[in-house]
């Protein structure tokens, strides 16, 4: 069978049923309204693209301090709770099938977005390189974050499970555990960011305690086969690495072969896009090909692909399904596109982030 065949057969990852291998990745658009509810918009932007085989929503806090950004979502509050449900139900009603991205932002913030609970919070008190968004979308260092003790560890725990029974209340058909790119988990796992000397820091098994309880908390409210999590070896976006990643990423993946998941999502680190470019290194290495064969489970490959390119990693057997993101910006019907070969609207990178319905909603379908 062609790639593009495989494209459109239908797949099951774990107990997700999906009518198509082309998953929309989750997009940080940063367009939520007061309260950090979603924008009464995103029921209409989500609807649109429901002939994906699934939807991953753009990263949704967990908590108030969870957040990392203006304007985005969160998904803690009854209000935040029922503005998912109509999401939730518009795509469903199409057809569609979506899981809510859990997040926890970690050092990667700034107090002016949590006030009421001071400095970020990070396994280590390690202040990210660079800048980030304050709460009036200026640009500020990043500051030291308070390094977390037990009683902070045992608080996350418990704000995943509201954010998990949010989920299922809202109609979800899973979850995604965002344990990549830099933010709260995945500074657990490297050992740059996570410098701690009790149980979760020092050994791989030790940085890897917190992503297991994680999950092992999340599967309180939902069985394993409607988890995924996602994963960014040799990721460097928010100041992240670590000195042995393939050892590290290889005991990671040991790790999730126990819990029967729905799905493991990979990003490629050829794209740097996330955080604001079109860069592809075509040296680094290709996720897919290194730990692919390891994962006993369905398996998600993202990163700056094209229809082609998708199409051979799915022909090859290195993934089940193929992520897209920016494609899926300005095409909400991608998967119609693809299936006749048909030209692609290109996307307006100015419009990403913040805004209304321009470069969210009003781009065309066929």
């Amino acid at each position: 069978m062609s790639g593009k065949e495989i494209m459109f057969t239908p797949v099951k990852l774990g107990a997700i049923g999906l009518k198509n291998r082309l998953v929309m990745a989750p997009l940080t658009r940063m367009r939520a309204i007061a309260g950090h509810i979603p924008n009464p918009l995103a029921k209409t932007y989500y609807a649109q693209r429901a002939s994906a085989g699934l939807i991953i929503t753009e990263a949704t806090q967990i908590s108030p301090l969870g957040m990392g950004y203006p304007a985005t979502p969160g998904i803690y509050s009854p209000e935040q709770t029922m503005a998912w449900k109509e999401i939730v139900d518009a795509v469903h009603a199409k057809g569609g099938a979506i899981v809510a991205q859990l997040w926890h932002v970690g050092r990667i913030s700034h107090s002016s977005l949590h006030i009421e609970h001071g400095h970020p919070i990070a396994p280590s008190a390690i202040a990210a390189a660079g800048q980030t968004y304050g709460a009036d979308w200026q640009l500020y260092d990043y500051e030291i974050p308070r390094a977390m003790g037990v009683e902070d560890i045992t608080q996350l725990l418990k704000d995943y499970v509201l954010a998990a029974q949010n989920a299922q209340a809202a109609g979800f058909d899973g979850v995604e555990i965002h344990a990549a790119n830099g933010y709260l988990l995945d500074q657990f796992l490297h050992d740059k960011t996570n410098q701690r000397t009790d149980q979760y820091g020092g050994t791989i098994e030790n940085r890897l305690r917190l992503l297991g309880e994680v999950i092992e908390t999340v599967a309180t409210v939902f069985p394993t086969n409607r988890i995924g999590v996602r994963l960014s070896p040799y990721g460097s976006f928010n100041d992240i690495s670590d000195s042995d990643p393939v050892a590290l990423f290889s005991a990671a993946i040991n790790q999730l072969n126990s819990y029967n998941l729905a799905y493991v999502h990979m990003i490629e680190p050829r794209s740097t896009s996330a955080g604001g470019n079109d860069q592809v290194d075509e040296a680094a290495p290709i996720t897919s090909e290194i730990f692919r064969a390891a994962y006993q489970g369905k398996f998600i490959s993202a990163g700056g692909y094209n229809q082609a390119m998708g199409e051979t990693v799915l022909e090859d057997g290195l993934a089940d399904a193929v992520a897209y993101g920016r494609l899926y910006i300005s095409n909400p019907d991608l998967a119609e596109r693809f299936k006749v070969n048909a030209p692609l609207n290109p996307y307006n990178r100015a419009t990403f982030y913040g805004g209304a319905e321009v470069g969210y909603t009003d781009y065309p379908a066929l």
